[in-house]
């Protein structure tokens, strides 16, 4: 299992916003699509922190996606001359890291 790790700095305000992004797709529908975590970082003043975790069984799966076209509709950017186009992008930066899961321990389901 790989967990491709994608984390954000975005205008102070934008986290909550383009965080829900992230399961507003068809990831799910894709072969070997574990899940998705999209975590904000508390307690950061300046700025927002978004970290994206996608779970996959493999790197061949995760660029299966990578490479398909619903990948590329999620990412496209607006038409130029439109009005979105004009908009200045609330991310700041951005780093990607692809993890192998070397360990992990569950804890017990509690009702």
């Amino acid at each position: 299992m790989i967990v491709v790790q994608n984390k954000f700095q975005t205008k102070k305000g934008f986290g909550d916003k383009m965080g829900a992004a992230f399961t507003k797709n068809d990831l799910e529908t894709f072969k070997g699509f574990i899940r998705v975590d999209v975590l904000l970082t508390q307690g950061v003043e300046e700025t927002d922190e978004l970290s994206v975790n996608m779970y996959w069984e493999d790197k061949e799966s995760f660029e299966t996606w990578r490479n398909s076209d619903s990948f590329k509709k999620s990412h496209a950017r607006p038409a130029e001359g439109s009005s979105e186009a004009k908009t200045e992008s609330a991310i700041m930066s951005n780093k990607i890291s692809i993890v192998d899961v070397v360990a992990v321990k569950e804890g017990a389901v509690t009702k």
